[in-house]
Order: structure tokens, then C-alpha cells, then sequence
């Protein structure tokens, strides 16, 4: 057995970087938080966090970080199902992609009761990544998996829709979206890990050997929305966030009826499926009413 005052201060070490930082969240001394670690690290006879900026958790480290997590989702279960018990909030750290989290996630959970939640923001492309190291206990994925020891639940597509401005769409696209326009006319770009404007572009001029437009770097939904609404450049925009704009002409589609449906899938450890029931039930309901 392990002590759980050192699994957390390995977890806070890990998830905050550095040992005066988890030891604010811990509330202790960073002597006190560098104590436990280092006896931990005896107990366990490896190394577990490399003492760097930021400070991060080895492959036996995460694997502790992992055990910690799911024993404290499960002590809460156990508080839960014992009235004369009061269970404490549990931290629950997931992995959300953006335009999710812009969209539909939040008021999932506001009706969850019982956590405090920890959310990592990745694409939607990379974010099972983050539950295959045991890093988050769920992810909201695009990849249906199978992953070992983890559920998947089908939750439907996010639709997104190419906008631009008219402005816009005037000064870049008056000819039409064809490959020389895009190859001048600026779009937006999340991250590397981006393609949703990619996989369009192929869809409406074909492969290219290489990113057929010139983008801005910006890594904020609503920065997307913004952005295409000040005319500075074209995206991929969830429609829930610009049906008002497109509606009210403020955003155009920039090729009508060439919607891009991402789909999107729940994934969640199975030995804290019990613990995480509360808010998978709310993840099913809050999707069903914006996913396609």
C-alpha cells in the first residue's frame, strides 16, 4: 500500500509543474511536499517525477499518478453509497476538445454534482492520448477506440460549417473558393494538431502535396468566430456558435451545403465507470441536444 499524502503530492508535482505550486494546492510546505515525494520514490525504488521546468511524472510515475486517481474516484463511490458517510468532492480530470467545451460541455457539467473538475483542452484527434498514459480519468475523443480497460460511448458529430464574412469573401474569394484563392486568402489554424480546415480543403479542390492556404495561429473557438467575423481569416466554426452570424448575415458559407460532421465518442476507464455514471449520464444528454 502506498501512502496517499505522497500519491497526491506526485499528482500535484506532475499536473502543476513545480513543487511550490503543488504544495499551495496541497496546502503544506514545498519541504513537506519534497519529503513525501522523495519517500515514495524509496518505497517504490524508481524514479518518479524528473526535476525539471515544468516538473513531469515518469512512465512508473503516471502509472502511480493513475492508481491515485482511481483510488480516490472509488473512495467517492464508496462515500456515496454509505449515507453516514459525507463524501468530499473528487477532482476529476478529463481530457475536452475545444469547440466541445465552446459548445455543448459545460452545461454537462454544471448538472453534475460532487466534482471538481480538471480539464485538460486537446483536439479531438489526440485527446484518447491523454487516457492511454493515464493521465485523465475520460476523454471526449474522436477515435471509437478499442482502448484497453476503457468503455466508449457514441455521442454523435459535431457539424462545423466554412465561414467567412462577406467582406471578406469579396476581397479573397471573388471568384469562387477554388485552389488559387485559397492558396492567397488567410484561414485560421487551432494547433498542429488542426485539420479540420485541411480535410475541407481537400473535399472542395482535392489532395494537395502540401497546406494549400496561408493561416493565422489562434487556439480559442470563439477566437475563430471572432476572427472570421472581423475578416480575418476563414474556418471550420461549429454551427452552433455561428448560426446566429450566418442567419443574420454577419458570416456567410463560403461553398453553401458543405457541412463537416466530426463524430465524436466518450471514453472512460471501465474500473471508475461507476464513480464517472453521474457524468457520463450527463455527457449523453447534453450531446444528444447539440450533436448530430
Amino acid at each position: 500500500m502506498f501512502d496517499p499524502a505522497q500519491l497526491a503530492a506526485l499528482a500535484a508535482v506532475h499536473r502543476r509543474g513545480s513543487f511550490d505550486l503543488a504544495a499551495a494546492e496541497l496546502h503544506v510546505t514545498p519541504s513537506a511536499i519534497s519529503q513525501r515525494l522523495k519517500a515514495l520514490e524509496e518505497t517504490a525504488g524508481t524514479l518518479l517525477i524528473r526535476r525539471a521546468q515544468p516538473c513531469t511524472a515518469t512512465p512508473a510515475g503516471l502509472r502511480m499518478i493513475r492508481h491515485h486517481d482511481e483510488v480516490t474516484l472509488l473512495e467517492r463511490t464508496l462515500a456515496t453509497d454509505l449515507p453516514w458517510l459525507s463524501p468530499r468532492p473528487a477532482t476529476l480530470r478529463i481530457a475536452v476538445n475545444a469547440d466541445s467545451l465552446a459548445t455543448w460541455v459545460i452545461p454537462a457539467l454544471a448538472a453534475t454534482e460532487g466534482f471538481l473538475f480538471d480539464l485538460v483542452i486537446d483536439d479531438q484527434e489526440v485527446s484518447q492520448d491523454w487516457l492511454k498514459r493515464g493521465e485523465v480519468a475520460a476523454a471526449i475523443t474522436a477515435h471509437p477506440g478499442p482502448l484497453q480497460g476503457c468503455d466508449t460511448i457514441p455521442l454523435g458529430a459535431l457539424r462545423y460549417r466554412a465561414t467567412a464574412s462577406p467582406a471578406y469573401m469579396a476581397r479573397w474569394m471573388a471568384e469562387g473558393v477554388t485552389a488559387a484563392s485559397l492558396a492567397a486568402a488567410p484561414g485560421l489554424n487551432f494547433s498542429d494538431h488542426d485539420r479540420l480546415q485541411e480535410i475541407w480543403v481537400e473535399r472542395q479542390i482535392g489532395r494537395q502535396s502540401k497546406r494549400a492556404f496561408p493561416s493565422h495561429r489562434l487556439a480559442s473557438s470563439q477566437g475563430f468566430v471572432d476572427g472570421c467575423l472581423a475578416g480575418l481569416g476563414w474556418a471550420l466554426n461549429p454551427e452552433a456558435l455561428v448560426a446566429p452570424h450566418l442567419a443574420s448575415g454577419a458570416l456567410i458559407e463560403m461553398v453553401a451545403g458543405t457541412p463537416l460532421d466530426v463524430a465524436l465518442h466518450w471514453q472512460f476507464s471501465r474500473l471508475t465507470a461507476p464513480a464517472l455514471a453521474p457524468l457520463t449520464r450527463e455527457i449523453r444528454a447534453a450531446a444528444g441536444r447539440v450533436l448530430v
